[in-house]
Parts: structure tokens; C-alpha cells; sequence
């Protein structure tokens, strides 16, 4: 008989869902989604939970981060917390069993978040010698100390029960420690936010956002506001509009309202006094580049959400998180961000005016994050 030649056996690809539910959710699955589209072993596979379904905080996010559309769409939409969790957990289960999928990575500390990895740990299924999915956590460790935010019990949440927990900073290391987590589940990765920034300079730069407005470099300031304590709270909220008329006497304001916040500005009549103002824009909700375009210009930052307080850091702009704890504390202590009350939101703005002095990002904050998730995942996988 002839001799065959023995061709080396093919690795079978692993399927990976990336699961993401809202905004910053895209932001971190993006650069890991292109990433693993690099390796010959790795198919990466997008699950839209559907939780946030707007247009421009949707759909505008997956174009502008050159994703596909969602493989799945599990089309939640809204509620109460219970209901949203729960729709997610039914409607993920059910993916599970279909797809099989090897790893299901979350991000972030959305409903979502939590929902996908409880479902997706109680679902183990036989895949070769190992069990399935094995379910990581990508920005884990995060804490606030504040469990009166729903965002800080999903994020203990899913850290207890999730395979593999992959930190941005020494901080969300030493949270985890403290909890009793096995020093072998903790990998600290960097700010995959800032994969995605780098990602995207060059469209967000091209992007003329700030001219199409007519605002001049540094000589504005982004607001953005989302956070139910300060947008639910009737009280709160008049007191952020007050303070924002004021501020806006020295800085013009631009601020993309979200549609939460635009629900509660018409529904405690305040929306009125924010176009009354000389100089502050309301604007729709923006996409990541046009809206990245705006930060990359402006003077400083006026906002509630996590993911800015950590770009601002990085770019080295002024940040004023208008809350009273952040589950980022590296963006105070190395980076720009100040908490603020509506005491203190004025001498803040006053010092972030005439601020000059800009920190260097912390470690791992370079733009490499996803590539050194993939480095540890393939073992994981084979």
C-alpha cells in the first residue's frame, strides 16, 4: 500500500459569546470581538441582550465600532430590575442550549451583566472532557462600596460566580482578595475602554463633531447625566439644573441628554430651564465616535458615568463625576476625576478651568488589553 501522509489535525474552533447590553458594553466588546476574529481558533459570537434599544445608543454604537449586527438578539427591552433580569436569564438559558457556546464573556455591571452569568453557570454542559461554558468576567473587581446603586450588585454578583474575573487595576485586585476570591480566578488585563479609544482615534478625530457645532477647542465642557439618583430625584435634579445654569455663564455646555434624562426633565417641567440658558445645548443622544469628538476637544466633563470618569483620565481632561463614590477610584487618585456634590461643583469647575497639570494614564491603560485577554483564553479553550 501506498504511504498517506499524516496532515497535522486542525484545532475545531470555540465558539465565544460576547455579551453586550448597553453603551459601554459595546465599547468593551468591540476591540476583543476584532481581536479574536484575528485567530484561526476563535469565533467570537455577539449577543444583544436588547436591555438598551435606542437607535443612537444602539445600533449607531455597533457602526461606529465596525461590529456586525448582533448574532443574537434576545430583544428584552425594559422594566422593572426584576423583570429585565429575569426576561434575560429565560431568553439566555434558551441560547445556551441551542449554541453550546465554549466561554461566554460579560462586561461591565448592567442587569444584563449578572442575568448572562448566572444563567450561563448553572448551565454546564459536556463539551469533550471539560464543562461548559466557562464564563469570564471582563472589568471585575469594580466596587463603590454602595449598595444602594443596582450597578454594585450586579457587579458582586457576578463576580462570585464567574470562572474567570479579568481586573483593570490594582484596586478591583485587592476588592477581590478582600471577598475571598482564589488568587487563580484574578488576571488583571488593563482598560479594554481604552483598546477601544485607540480603535477608533482616527475616525474619532475625523470626525468634526465639535465644528459641526460651532464650539472652539477647550472652550466648552460635555455633560452627561443617566444615573437614577440624580435623574429620578425631582429635588436632585433641580439642583444639577441650577448648578448647570450657573456653570454655563463661564463654560458653554453641550450635553447629549439620554433618554432617561429627557423623560425627567419634561416630567418635573425642567427641561425649560436648561433651553432658556444661554449657553447650553441639548442634543440627542450621540454615537461613540461623534460623541468621543466632544471629549477629545472640550474643557472638561460633567457626568455620572463610569466609563467617561476613566477616558477623561486617560486623555487628561478635567472630569467632575457628580456622585458621591465612583467604583473607579484609580481615576481620583492617578487620574483627573474629582467627586462632587452640589456644594462643591462650583470651586471644582472653578479648578478644573485652570487646570494645566496632566498625570500620566495608569498601567495597562495602553491599548493592549484585548491582546492580553486572548493570550490567557486559548489555554483556557484547549
Amino acid at each position: 500500500m501506498p504511504l498517506t501522509r499524516c496532515e497535522p489535525q486542525r484545532e475545531m474552533k470555540r465558539t465565544i459569546h460576547l455579551v453586550a447590553a448597553a453603551r459601554p458594553n459595546f465599547m468593551k466588546i468591540a476591540p476583543l470581538y476584532h481581536a479574536l476574529r484575528r485567530e484561526d481558533w476563535a469565533e467570537p459570537v455577539i449577543v444583544h441582550t436588547g436591555q438598551h434599544y435606542d437607535v443612537n445608543m444602539s445600533d449607531a454604537f455597533f457602526r461606529d465600532l465596525m461590529l456586525p449586527q448582533p448574532h443574537h438578539h434576545l430583544g428584552v427591552g425594559s422594566g422593572s430590575h426584576a423583570e429585565q433580569t429575569g426576561r434575560v436569564m429565560i431568553a439566555y438559558e434558551k441560547l445556551l442550549y441551542e449554541a453550546k457556546p465554549d466561554m461566554v464573556v460579560v462586561v461591565g455591571d448592567v442587569n444584563s451583566t449578572a442575568a448572562c452569568a448566572l444563567a450561563a453557570v448553572k448551565v454546564r454542559y459536556a463539551n469533550g472532557t471539560r464543562l461548559r461554558p466557562i464564563v469570564a468576567h471582563l472589568e471585575a473587581g469594580l466596587r463603590s462600596f454602595d449598595r444602594t446603586m443596582p450597578e454594585e450588585i450586579n457587579r458582586i454578583v457576578t463576580d462570585s460566580i464567574a470562572d474567570i474575573l479579568w481586573t483593570p487595576s490594582p484596586d478591583a485586585d485587592e476588592n477581590l482578595f478582600r471577598e475571598g476570591i482564589p488568587a487563580e480566578k484574578i488576571g488583571r488585563v488593563g482598560n479594554i475602554m481604552i483598546d477601544s479609544l485607540e480603535m477608533m482615534r482616527p475616525a474619532i478625530e475625523a470626525a468634526g463633531t465639535k465644528d459641526s457645532y460651532g464650539l472652539s477647542k477647550a472652550g466648552y465642557g460635555v455633560v452627561t447625566l443617566h444615573r437614577p439618583a440624580n435623574v429620578d430625584v425631582p429635588a436632585a435634579l433641580r439642583k444639577i439644573c441650577e448648578a448647570l445654569v450657573e456653570i454655563s455663564a463661564r463654560l458653554p455646555l453641550i450635553f447629549p441628554v439620554h433618554p432617561r434624562t429627557r423623560k425627567s426633565l419634561d416630567k418635573y417641567g425642567l427641561r425649560a430651564m436648561l433651553e432658556q440658558a444661554a449657553d447650553i445645548r441639548l442634543v440627542e443622544p450621540l454615537s461613540y465616535v461623534p460623541f468621543m469628538n466632544l471629549i477629545f476637544h472640550c474643557r472638561m466633563a460633567i457626568t455620572d458615568s463610569g466609563g467617561i470618569q476613566e477616558e477623561t483620565t486617560y486623555l487628561g481632561i478635567p472630569c467632575l463625576t457628580l456622585r458621591p463614590n465612583t467604583e473607579r477610584p484609580i481615576t481620583v487618585t492617578q487620574g483627573t476625576n474629582r467627586l462632587c456634590t452640589m456644594e462643591t461643583i462650583r470651586a471644582l469647575v472653578d479648578a478644573a478651568m485652570t487646570c494645566t497639570h496632566r498625570r500620566s494614564p495608569p498601567p495597562l491603560w495602553d491599548g493592549k488589553t484585548s491582546q492580553r485577554i486572548i493570550s490567557v483564553i486559548r489555554p483556557r479553550l484547549f
